[in-house]
């Protein structure tokens, strides 16, 4: 059976040991998806700080060459563009909506990994750094972005597909709304 032109099974994610969506008991669903909502909104919160390293990082770079000449570093001019280069651009991929609620994580393996991050690269004296070292450590925050955006979209299809299993249900006469005002 596919839900949304995905094969039930594969909505859970990859993790062999979690269960399949369809044999869950409704309790079990919507404890499913609210865990899911959860990582993956900490997951949002890490992955921001990721994109606003990296916009930094490049920003940093483009500004010490421009038409391919050197040029020395000025601090206080990358500290004045930080409302331009941590701006969001609109987006021209047109895509569903979802609503995420972003702050700081509240699971403590996504505190670690954004306290971790945050020592990472050290923004406050990026005139300090080679662009080889700058480099290097735009190339490491783009792979992890990478992950954690993976990650992100497991999340997101176990919690859709949480949703496609609870909605069919009630759909289908599975589970009564009754039911539901009755608890």
């Amino acid at each position: 059976m596919e839900t949304n032109g995905m094969p039930r099974e594969s909505l859970a994610g990859t993790d062999p040991a979690q269960p399949r969506i369809a044999a869950l008991g409704l309790d079990e669903l919507r404890t499913l998806r609210r865990d899911a909502l959860e990582q993956e909104a900490d997951l949002s919160y890490l992955r921001r700080l990721l994109q606003g390293r990296v916009d930094i990082l490049r920003a940093e770079l483009d500004r010490r060459t421009l038409a391919g000449r050197p040029r020395p570093a000025s601090p206080d001019t990358l500290l004045h563009q930080l409302p331009q280069i941590l701006a969001d651009a609109p987006s021209h991929i047109r895509q569903s909506a979802r609503h995420v609620t972003l702050g700081t994580p509240r699971g403590e393996q996504y505190q670690t990994q954004a306290d971790a991050l945050m020592g990472d690269v050290q923004l406050a004296d990026l005139a300090a750094h080679a662009p080889a070292e700058l480099l290097a450590a735009l190339d490491r925050l783009t792979a992890h972005e990478r992950e954690v955006s993976g990650r992100r979209q497991l999340l997101q299809r176990t919690a859709d597909g949480c949703s496609a299993e609870i909605t069919r249900r009630y759909r289908e006469g599975e589970a009564r709304v009754e039911d539901l005002l009755a608890d």
